[in-house]
């Protein structure tokens, strides 16, 4: 495939970067990189998958949503503080993975910067108007940045030890139910040229891979601000695929090739169909909970056998990008 796949955008990105992208391109139509979604420090997905397959996961998918600056622990609720408190100390798993020389993804359910109650990062908890974020000057900007600011001092600590991290902020902004949705696809486009370039330019976080995660075109900021573009997806329980007509759906994303990911899946991916299938997906990443830890989705047989496919990349099988 062509090199301008594994050719970031950051002209500053490490070699750790180009690396992942790089080998990310090499195995598209031949491999695809198997990931799992953890959001609590026991990381019973991980565990839950080791027990029935003997292996792990090449990727691993971390949630920072505790990491929100602007948490409102006084107008809350039960099921909001348990997913917080069970997310406390999240970091500290992603640096024992990188030991590992596991690929990171981080994804952000982003607690809005100002106002909200209980799970703020839903446009219904809070009157955060995104639409003003993007305006240099106002109360809502400045909120915007301090919060970007405060997450690029989490992220430092893996850029200056060269850990490449594919970042995936602003997920599923093709919907309004988060805050960043909410206000259609102009205000997303520049919610993201923002903390692209705060986090490029002004905190020279060069470790990070742009992962864009949409459905629809009309939100994508542009090819010289995204590394991967990548999809959510919930099929019904237990149809596993190739996945092919979504695949080929993203390819209109954008007339420049760009390596293509599922950022979160509900059911596991058939390697055999993707491959057979030629659908072009480098990489998987089941969501947490019930998707990974019950039969409910994905039977733990089925399970066993995509771990044991040689189509499928685990842990064991991921060369060393860093």
């Amino acid at each position: 495939m062509s090199d301008k796949l594994y050719t970031p955008v950051n002209k500053n990105a490490h070699e750790e970067v180009k690396n992942v992208l790089k080998y990310l391109s090499d195995i598209t139509y031949e491999k695809i990189v198997t990931g799992q979604h953890v959001q609590t420090l026991a990381m019973e997905e991980l565990e839950t998958i080791k027990k029935h397959t003997g292996k792990e996961p090449a990727l691993l998918g971390f949630e920072l949503l505790s990491y929100s600056p602007n948490i409102n622990y006084l107008d809350t609720d039960e099921e909001c503080m348990t997913e917080v408190v069970e997310n406390y100390g999240m970091l500290k798993r992603a640096w024992e993975w990188a030991q590992k020389k596991g690929l990171i993804t981080f994804t952000w359910h982003w607690f809005s910067p100002t106002g909200g109650r209980s799970k703020s990062f839903f446009s219904a908890n809070t009157d955060f108007d995104a639409r003003r974020a993007v305006t240099e000057g106002t109360e809502e900007y400045k909120s915007l940045i301090s919060d970007l600011d405060v997450m690029a001092g989490l992220l430092r600590p893996f850029c200056d030890k060269h850990i490449p991290i594919l970042w995936r902020p602003f997920h599923e902004s093709e919907g309004d139910w988060f805050w960043w949705g909410k206000h259609g696809p102009e205000t997303v486009r520049e919610l993201w040229r923002i903390m692209y370039e705060r986090y490029t330019y002004h905190h020279r976080l060069d470790n990070l891979i742009w992962v864009w995660n949409s459905t629809k075109k009309e939100c994508y900021p542009g090819d010289e601000m995204v590394d991967i573009i990548s999809r959510d997806m919930y099929p019904e329980a237990h149809k596993h695929g190739s996945q092919k007509a979504e695949y080929e759906g993203m390819l209109g994303m954008t007339d420049t090739k760009k390596i293509v990911t599922i950022g979160e899946i509900g059911v596991l991916p058939d390697p055999e169909a993707v491959y057979d299938e030629k659908a072009g997906w480098a990489s998987f990443m089941v969501w947490s909970k019930v998707f990974c830890l019950s039969e409910e989705f994905n039977s733990f047989e089925y399970l066993k056998k995509v771990y044991e496919s040689e189509r499928a990349v685990m842990l064991d099988s991921l060369p060393e990008l860093y």
